[in-house]
């Protein structure tokens, strides 16, 4: 969509991304949201209604020229923290969590998607990336946009995958230099620090995503409305597409777990030895202060106290018992 073209229908500050009507899946006209509600139910057309972070009124309005009640109203103006469907009998509402991964961090937006008949409506808050680059594929293949709303949803619901997808790259670097970091060089406490940040994020991820995966399949399986028949397939695979991402970040998150784990091992198998060098060496010099202790004690009557030779044996004998100690343990792998 061209500048021109986006502040002729957008009079609300880049609140409202895109308001088409297409007949036969080809554009037809860019509609204002004063009209959104004469575009609705017409034969061979579909109304796209895309707004960014809305505010509650520009929301409400577009909500109730679509014809949604009044709960349907309530429930797109309150924000989300887990995905959940609702349906109203003449309209479904989709509302799923976005992750977007920047610094190393996820960063949480929510997105919702109003099904009815011949209307689609997409609600963004805190996500960053637009759906344009979807409605522009889907515009080179009028084909696929003539099916309707519902097959639209599914095709967003499975690009909102796509960006699941992106997330885990980003994150699965980000363990990877941690494995790196903990494996070689042990466990500080500033990383213990950043692990459990990270497990945090991860395990908040998949509180996010994991529900997906039912609502996906119920779209599937379940008589809705709002949803043909036809359609419902394509909720099937993006409900195994969800699945099979939401065991990645599990793995992910268990990689981590792993790697501290090791990373403890290998610490206590450091300390092990150290201990065992140390237990060796203290042996070793246990003997000449015992045999020093014991002449230090000026009795009269000590052995080779009077000889000549009672000073050379003495030391001789304290290098021959260290020695053999000295020999037994480094065989031993203690030394």
């Amino acid at each position: 969509m061209s500048t021109e073209e986006n502040a002729a229908i957008d009079p609300h500050n880049g609140e409202v991304v895109a308001s088409i009507a297409y007949v036969n899946g080809r554009r037809d006209r860019e509609v204002p949201i004063e009209e959104v509600g004469q575009y609705v139910n017409q034969d061979r057309s579909m109304l796209w209604v895309g707004l960014r972070n809305p505010r509650p009124e520009l929301l409400a309005q577009v909500a109730r020229e679509l014809g949604a009640c009044d709960k349907n109203q309530e429930e797109m103006l309150e924000p989300h923290r887990r995905p959940k469907i609702i349906d109203y009998g003449n309209m479904v509402l989709i509302v799923a969590i976005t992750v977007e991964v920047e610094a190393e961090r996820p960063i949480f937006g929510e997105t919702q998607f109003l099904i009815g008949e011949g209307f689609l409506v997409t609600v963004r808050r805190g996500a960053t990336a637009g759906h344009s680059p979807l409605r522009e594929r889907l515009e080179a293949s009028p084909d696929l946009l003539k099916r309707g709303s519902d097959y639209v949803a599914s095709e967003l619901l499975d690009w909102l995958v796509d960006r699941y997808v992106a997330a885990a790259g980003k994150i699965e670097s980000v363990v990877e230099g941690a494995e790196q970091k903990l494996l070689i060089r042990g466990a500080k406490d500033s990383d213990i620090r950043r692990l459990y940040r990270q497990r945090r994020d991860l395990l908040r991820i998949h509180t996010v995503v994991s529900p997906l995966v039912e609502i996906s399949r119920r779209l599937a399986r379940v008589e809705m409305s709002a949803v043909d028949e036809h359609a419902r397939p394509y909720f099937g695979e993006v409900a195994d597409r969800v699945s099979r991402v939401d065991e990645l970040f599990n793995a992910l998150r268990e990689s981590l777990a792993f790697a501290f784990e090791a990373s403890l091992m290998i610490g206590q198998a450091a300390q092990n030895d150290t201990t065992r060098k140390l237990a060796s060496w203290a042996a070793i010099l246990a003997v000449p202060t015992a045999i020093a202790g014991i002449y230090g004690m000026n009795f009269k009557f000590m052995p080779e106290l009077e000889s000549p030779l009672g000073y050379p044996i003495t030391l001789g004998v304290i290098v021959s018992i260290c020695s053999f100690l000295y020999w037994r343990f480094r065989k031993s792998g203690w030394l």
